[in-house]
């Protein structure tokens, strides 16, 4: 019970022990770093997988070129610490405050370290242990989210297929997921590049399976002036409007206090890279994610319609998964 409590308010550490690492299961976080100059853009992911299969891996996303590279490692490489947030791929290392990437095969190499200065959690509360709110608490979830750092600077330089790229100067944000398999529609994105430095936005909303029913449910987070805003289905807010087309996506929610629009548009020509993403058997999704979208928001007031904050946010990290099929409906079923 200890353990459980410890690492439930503690949602950036490795899960999988609580579950006796016993399938399906499967743990991965989430590192973006952009350079100062915006011209490199790349998500780095370990994790591992309990499955058919069990390994652990390393994912690359080279959003300025959309390549994808995915490296396996056996299950045994994988580490985790019991009492902080750190965890091993081989000679891969990630932790709060930085990371040291070593993968040297046929297919890619990737050498060097990056440190991570001034992180901003998501706040943890016993009543709201992060990003999911009380839903943290709920044992039969299909997928747990966590936010690591909304938005941090970066400093060091990796090796990069034969590049040198520095990133000292530029951002960072960390999240992760953990569960038995991702949702079966989902969309996300995020962004921590506004003209207003230090804003950061995170967005979501999935098919949720609860008992014996599904429901779409939402989490939004605008970080702005060392204020959080949160959006979401477990705080009361509802959404007003959700439309996606080929190229954009236009959503507005709202609680009593606050309304927020975005309006999401892909990056020039539509280029996605394919990460693989986890079911209940195996690394089988195909999750086509860009990392060049933009987000124009808007927060206002309710009430006086006062104008909080209005930017836009670059290089914004954006997947919109199987929505049409379901969720989409959900949402806005048809009158």
């Amino acid at each position: 019970m200890r353990r459980f409590l410890r690492n439930l308010l503690h949602p950036d550490r490795y899960h999988g022990r609580l579950r006796g690492q016993k399938p399906p299961f499967f743990e991965g976080w989430y590192f973006k770093c952009v350079d100062k100059t915006e011209q490199h853009r790349f998500a780095f992911i370990p994790g591992v997988f309990w499955g058919e299969r069990p390994h652990a891996f390393v994912q690359v996303l080279d959003g300025a070129r959309t390549l994808v590279h995915y490296h396996e490692y056996p299950v045994d490489a994988f580490w985790a610490a019991e009492d902080r947030f750190e965890v091993a791929v081989g000679d891969n290392r990630f932790h709060q405050d930085g990371l040291t990437l070593a993968v040297d095969n046929a297919a890619q190499r990737v050498a060097g370290q990056l440190q991570f200065e001034g992180p901003v959690g998501w706040p943890v509360t016993f009543a709201s242990p992060g990003i999911m709110g009380w839903y943290a608490w709920v044992p039969f979830m299909e997928c747990y989210h966590g936010v690591v750092s909304l938005d941090h600077a970066l400093h060091g330089s990796l090796h990069i297929d034969g590049r040198e790229i520095d990133f000292s100067g530029g951002r960072g944000y960390t999240e992760k997921d953990w569960g038995r398999s991702f949702p079966e529609a989902w969309i996300w994105f995020q962004t921590n590049h506004f003209d207003h430095l230090g804003t950061s936005l995170t967005g979501s909303i999935a098919i949720i399976p609860w008992l014996r029913t599904t429901f779409p449910g939402f989490i939004i987070g605008l970080w702005h002036e060392n204020r959080l805003y949160r959006f979401a289905t477990y705080t009361g807010a509802r959404g007003e409007h959700l439309l996606v087309r080929e190229q954009t996506i236009d959503w507005v929610v709202a609680d009593k206090d606050h309304r927020l629009e975005m309006f999401v548009t892909q990056g020039p020509g539509s280029q996605f890279g394919l990460l693989k993403g986890p079911t209940a058997v195996e690394m089988g999704k195909r999750v086509a994610e860009t990392l060049s979208a933009t987000v124009d928001v808007r927060l206002t007031r309710r009430g006086d319609g006062r104008v909080l904050y209005q930017g836009t946010g670059r290089h914004a990290g954006l997947e919109v998964h199987e929505v049409e099929n379901r969720l989409l409906k959900m949402v806005a079923p048809p009158g």
